[in-house]
């Protein structure tokens, strides 16, 4: 079905919603959001809402210029088949174009509410999802998501580097936490969408090493992801409640991981896989939801609790 019809666009305003990825664009703001809370410093809460909403619109733009340059491969895939521009309802140009829009919105928006370290540090987030990981690192080798999962991590420290023109420890730890959550995530989801990946020719673990090989990475990434997602409770930047809690959701990511380790090679049903899959997606949106309402709690006790 082509774009346009009779000479009348066929896209919808959600269409164009389903290019800014709104899914993934929801934990870059949570994730956002949390990094700007725990920062040092201050920032006016107008200008705090406009640097949240310019990270989102970053990370919408990354999800549309990515939409656009992988139309051929979504197109034969099940997961991705619907999307705007392989189901024809946008144009390839007209989501280029939507993409370069809104990257150069949110970068200009960040650095005149904020500062222009942090707009800079979205501008390369912004081209490491684009260029190096879709452009890149997605069809070329089987460590796309090791090294491409960097663009995921960057949100909290761009929140931290919105109030404090500059990165810290604590902040590397938050894109720690991303990071060495986003293989083993992801990873999961490729053992059980194996032929989507095949289909598509795209380099993805499974297809290359085995799935027996994928399963140990798995679950040598899981080992190292939890003592880091207790790091900010050992740290002394994040409570008890946040302590208590990586620990217990982290020894159930562990179980999920190794549920996943002794899964038999060409499992039809991949339930622990798919049991893995569904719960780092908790795990993660749990941990900073925590870390967030921690935050948000410590700052409502200084300004009423005298």
């Amino acid at each position: 079905m082509s774009a346009v019809s009779n000479g009348v666009s066929l896209a919808e305003p959600r269409d164009f919603l389903a290019l800014l990825k709104p899914r993934v664009m929801s934990l870059v703001v949570l994730t956002a959001i949390t990094g700007l809370m725990l920062s040092p410093g201050h920032i006016h809460p107008t200008l705090a809402a406009i640097s949240i909403l310019a990270i989102a619109i970053g990370a919408g733009a990354s999800g549309a210029l990515n939409m656009w340059y992988d139309a051929d491969i979504d197109g034969v895939m099940s997961r991705t088949a619907k999307r705007p521009v392989p189901a024809g309802r946008v144009a390839p140009e007209t989501a280029l174009a939507f993409g370069l829009g809104l990257a150069l919105l949110g970068v200009c928006l960040l650095g005149l509410a904020a500062n222009w370290f942090a707009a800079a540090l979205l501008a390369f987030t912004i081209f490491f999802y684009a260029v190096v990981y879709t452009m890149g690192l997605k069809r070329w080798t089987p460590q796309n998501i090791v090294i491409g999962g960097a663009a995921g991590a960057f949100p909290p420290m761009i929140g931290w580097a919105a109030v404090t023109g500059s990165v810290s420890i604590e902040s590397v730890v938050l894109f720690l936490i991303i990071f060495l959550w986003t293989p083993p995530h992801f990873w999961a989801l490729a053992l059980f969408k194996l032929k989507d990946y095949d289909n598509a020719g795209v380099p993805m673990l499974p297809n290359v090493a085995g799935e027996r090989s994928t399963r140990i990475q798995i679950f040598a990434y899981s080992l190292l992801l939890v003592p880091v997602g207790v790091a900010p409770w050992l740290m002394g930047f994040a409570g008890p409640v946040y302590g208590i809690a990586s620990v217990l959701l982290g020894a159930n990511f562990l179980r999920h991981a190794y549920a996943t380790l002794r899964m038999s090679d060409g499992d039809p049903k991949m339930i622990a896989a798919k049991k893995l899959f569904g719960f780092s997606i908790l795990y993660l949106f749990s941990l900073f939801a925590i870390l967030l309402g921690e935050a948000v709690a410590t700052q409502l006790v200084l300004a009423f609790g005298g």
